[in-house]
């Protein structure tokens, strides 16, 4: 066992895309965790298929590294404000942070977010000025807004005290002035080494074990992973595990690994101040402590914020259901969503008056998004709804609460009118504007419902070159109805497949989602109207033919390409009476209610 004087672990906390992965790629070089021969992929951390595809890290993961005789715990975090969650719970496990900041952006929404949190626990930041290679870096400023961030979020004196490292990941090199020379990341190992306390505890006392993330292998069943606060941990041992209302359960540790790199590493025995994954609880949870029998005490557990977004999802009642997917059952879909509750901390699921739909929820539309996703590709077919933002009443006076977003803009000069007019519309208030050459910085506070299908128009009205990047601030008054979506849509009128003459003859009527020879159902939704209506439409109708043709004289099928929606696109393009459903293959659009006739009827009773 590694010496706790020589232990060091510490979480890497960042906005998205500022370059946390990076480091940690730099780090394994720097430390020669791999053969000079060895192929690696970049941004080895983020091994999950859709953190490679999105070039997001979704999910907190450990790792550690050696260096100069001491041993790094490393904790790589996700950098999206849906995925806060993973951070506020893994932060328990490390003694300090990397607080990474783009030289160039400086701190952002998401920084914030996850800084609050680190100093609300004590956490003394190492801040990285990251990107100082960057065009237009301007590092010391950087630092400076770093400065005031705590300032604002109530940082104490030590904390404020905080060392800084000028690095850049991506050539990977680190140093302590901007004007030094350097080629090594050593800088900031031996900044790490001075300024993260080694953790607290001793190996001498009874066992301690808080279990912060969670895994699954086919072969052992669930892992549990965490930090070892007090004692030792082996194979064999028979430990308690205390649960988070307090009941105890006996078991025994079957299997114990460390991490090296990015492998897990077999061990006999592991010691306080350590990370490790431990097998042979069957339904361990997050927030539970592995403990030793005689002294089953439990560690205090950080609560998680609650969720502000939720989605219906429901059994796939459609007329193609079972054609794609595997898992169509409510019996399958319920066993599923109560499994991602072991790990997925920040999500809630509650049962409805029907037993084929629950209500799920979580931190925002890429939170829930990135499950349903999942879900697809592990061959599932469901239907879910649009999104709706939570709200919360005073019991006492009934005021109706909801969440607002603390929103940053950045955008070039000539779009900044058109994005202040749509945010204004959703009941945006301006909070600051910051001008640069060419560009302006733009932070609203928002109802989190005004955010709910406006990130692709905002994409739209800036011509793609806008960033926008939110995060959950409070709970405020409500603020009244907003504007919905402007346009109707077109709705198939029966099962068929689509043929390009009829599509071609319609798209005067508007945009369509479909392309010739898909295969539609009566309520599927197949376009957007070009007015505010609603359009039944046939699709399937075809050119008659006639006693007289002549070789030249019939006209060219041309088509305008159709408008294909991602996942995220689709679940912010339905309105309330509408449904997304989602199948390994497919992504369609449809009406709740399929039947013509009896939509009329249940408009009419509205």
């Amino acid at each position: 066992m590694t010496p706790i004087e020589k232990i060091r672990n510490i979480a890497i906390i960042a906005h998205v895309d500022h370059g946390k992965t990076t480091l940690v790629d730099a780090l394994f070089k720097s430390a020669h965790v791999f053969r000079d021969n060895q192929r690696v992929a970049e941004r080895a951390m983020d091994s999950n298929d859709q953190e490679r595809e999105r070039g997001i890290t979704i999910l907190a993961k450990c790792t550690s590294i050696s260096w100069g005789g001491f041993r790094f715990h490393i904790v790589d975090t996700p950098g999206h404000a849906d995925f806060g969650g993973e951070v506020e719970r893994v932060l328990s496990m490390v003694d300090s942070v990397l607080l990474v900041v783009d030289a160039f952006d400086g701190p952002m929404p998401q920084t914030k977010f996850v800084t609050r949190k680190a100093l609300a626990l004590g956490l003394r930041p190492i801040v990285v000025i990251n990107k100082v290679d960057r065009y237009g870096a301007r590092p010391y400023w950087a630092q400076d807004q770093v400065f005031e961030l705590l300032m604002e979020l109530g940082a104490t004196d030590e904390q404020l005290d905080f060392p800084c490292v000028f690095a850049s990941a991506k050539q990977g090199y680190a140093m302590l002035d901007v004007n030094d020379s350097a080629e090594t990341l050593d800088p900031l190992f031996d900044v790490v080494i001075r300024h993260c306390p080694h953790p607290k505890g001793s190996a001498d006392k009874p066992l301690q074990m808080l279990v912060t993330l969670m895994d699954y292998n086919d072969y052992v069943g669930q892992i549990g992973i965490g930090r070892v606060f007090n004692g030792q941990i082996s194979i064999g041992d028979q430990v308690v595990l205390v649960k988070r209302d307090g009941a105890v359960e006996n078991h025994k540790i079957t299997s114990l690994h460390g991490f090296d790199g990015l492998q897990r590493v077999a061990r006999e025995r592991a010691g306080a101040g350590e990370i490790v994954a431990v097998a042979g609880i069957p339904d361990i949870r997050v927030g539970e402590t592995i403990a030793n029998p005689r002294f089953p005490i439990a560690i205090p557990y950080v609560d998680i914020d609650q969720p502000t977004i939720s989605m219906v999802f429901q059994v796939n009642d459609g007329p193609f259901v079972g054609q794609d997917g595997k898992f169509t059952q409510s019996r399958r879909l319920r066993e599923r969503l109560t499994k991602e509750l072991q790990h997925n901390v920040a999500l809630r699921v509650e049962d409805t008056d029907s037993p084929e739909r629950w209500v799920v929820s979580g931190r925002g539309e890429l939170h829930l998004s990135v499950l349903i996703e999942t879900m697809r590709r592990e061959g599932f077919e469901l239907c879910v709804s649009r999104p709706e933002a939570i709200t919360k009443t005073n019991p006492e006076t009934g005021e109706k609460k909801e969440p607002f977003e603390d929103v940053t803009v950045d955008v070039p000069e000539d779009y900044m009118g058109v994005v202040m007019e749509k945010l204004g519309g959703r009941k945006a208030e301006m909070l600051d504007m910051f001008q640069e050459p060419g560009r302006v910085r733009l932070r609203f506070s928002i109802p989190s419902r005004g955010l709910i299908g406006y990130r692709n128009e905002f994409l739209t009205d800036t011509r793609g070159e806008g960033i926008l990047n939110s995060v959950f601030s409070h709970y405020g008054p409500h603020k009244g109805e907003l504007p919905g979506r402007k346009n109707g849509v077109l709705i198939s009128m029966d099962q068929c497949e689509a043929v390009g003459f009829a599509i071609m003859n319609l798209e005067d009527r508007g945009v369509f989602f479909i392309e010739p020879g898909a295969r539609c159902y009566e309520g599927m939704i197949v376009g957007q109207h070009a007015r505010e209506n609603d359009l039944v439409v046939n699709v399937a109708k075809g050119k008659k033919l006639t006693n007289m043709r002549a070789s030249g004289s019939d006209e060219a099928t041309r088509l305008t390409p159709p408008r294909v929606l991602t996942l995220e696109q689709a679940i912010e393009f339905i309105d309330d009476d509408e449904l997304v459903e989602v199948t390994p293959n497919f992504i369609r659009l449809r009406k709740k209610i399929l039947d013509a006739q009896e939509r009329k009827k249940s408009e009419k009773r509205l």
